[in-house]
């Protein structure tokens, strides 16, 4: 689903540990990590308990060509350091399903988490990000009928191909359209399933990209999903509401895994404000080598000449952005993932921020050693 996904270029801090839950409304992770009870409770019934927990660690060491003086690196929430060992993500959590009630709640912390919450509001002496960046998910959900669910309050974004666990993404660094457009959100959304193939959203939350409100309007967001077949799907999403202007933001993916080696994704994104426009595209492609390894490759694009979203300076002429990736990824356990990649961006104007000044692009390479405990 969905920081620099916001409306500014972040950059990131120093890292913590972090603790968090994983879940969405139709799967949650499996757990060993039960207490004594509710083990006994589910060998005498028979049931699996409906209480599960998880953690992850993710490591990283990046190198950015540009040699960024103060180490935090531009455009982007992963990896956001420079020449340095740190904690991309880590996080532990606990989710929650019977009957008809669901819930996560997730807690986290690491350079990504510093990144994508800088522009969270800090109007007031309540809330802001002190207290949002380290909450992933907290949310309670209810099935009010049939296949409809009403859950609220913070919860991943439903917008786009990759969400914010590297674990979960087909590349290790994120796309552009992925880093300007919302991880997460926090309101109130409807999803309906309405059979095998076809599943429907409504949101209402506080703005883009927000925990903490920024004005007195609400945004609004739909999606539209479609299985055309157990191995292609497509989905169509969009934000609507006002944030210093109307803005509405429309959201196409589309999935294909033409065989059990091959995973293929497509986005394509437009937004406007007022008379301003932007817009993005990414293409990506993830081949199994063996059972334990896999080769990544992408293509991307993406320009926001008017700064609705990527602000650079008041004399740039905008952002206009192409950039390409290759990746290696082995399981060393079942439980242990070694990721390697080399990404290459290239800007129209000299945008990007260097020991030496400004350029028109840069070079990261970056490792990272993630483990899952679920």
């Amino acid at each position: 689903m969905s920081s620099c996904k916001g409306s500014v270029l972040f950059s990131a801090g120093a890292s913590a540990v972090a603790i968090s839950l994983l879940f969405t409304p139709t799967a949650f992770a499996q757990s060993p990590d039960v207490t004594a009870s509710t083990t006994a409770t589910a060998a005498t019934t028979g049931a699996a308990s409906p209480l599960k927990f998880d953690a992850f660690v993710d490591t990283y060491y990046a190198y950015d060509t540009n040699g960024p003086t103060n180490f935090d690196r531009a455009f982007t929430t992963q990896p956001a350091r420079s020449d340095e060992f740190n904690i991309n993500l880590a996080y532990v959590g606990a989710t929650y399903a019977q009957d008809r009630i669901h819930g996560r709640l997730a807690l986290q912390a690491g350079t990504s988490v510093q990144s994508n919450y800088a522009a969270e509001p800090t109007n007031g002496t309540v809330s802001g990000p002190s207290l949002s960046r380290n909450i992933q998910e907290a949310y309670a959900g209810y099935e009010v009928a049939k296949g409809v669910w009403i859950d609220a309050g913070t919860y991943f974004s439903h917008v786009g191909a990759e969400g914010f666990i590297s674990r979960d993404n087909l590349t290790y660094t994120r796309s552009l359209v992925a880093d300007y457009s919302p991880y997460y959100q926090s309101g109130v959304r409807a999803t309906y399933q309405v059979n095998d193939k076809l599943s429907l959203q409504g949101h209402l939350i506080n703005g883009w990209q927000t925990v903490s409100e920024n004005n007195h309007s609400k945004m609004g967001g739909t999606q539209i999903a479609y299985a055309f077949a157990p191995n292609f799907s497509v989905s169509y999403s969009t934000l609507f509401g006002r944030e210093s202007q109307f803005r509405h933001f429309h959201d196409v993916v589309a999935k294909y895994s033409p065989s059990s080696d091959l995973d293929l994704v497509a986005q394509v994104d437009a937004g406007f404000q007022d008379t301003k426009s932007w817009w993005g595209a990414v293409a990506i492609a993830r081949y199994k080598l063996t059972p334990v390894s896999a080769i990544s490759l992408r293509a991307e694009k993406y320009e926001d000449p008017d700064q609705v979203i990527i602000t650079t300076s008041s004399t740039s002429p905008g952002f206009k952005g192409t950039g390409a990736s290759i990746g290696y990824d082995r399981d060393l356990a079942p439980q242990l993932k070694w990721r390697s990649e080399y990404r290459q961006l290239w800007t129209t104007e000299a945008v990007v921020p260097s020991s030496n000044g400004l350029r028109n692009g840069t070079g990261l390479a970056v490792t990272s050693l993630a483990l899952s405990l679920n």
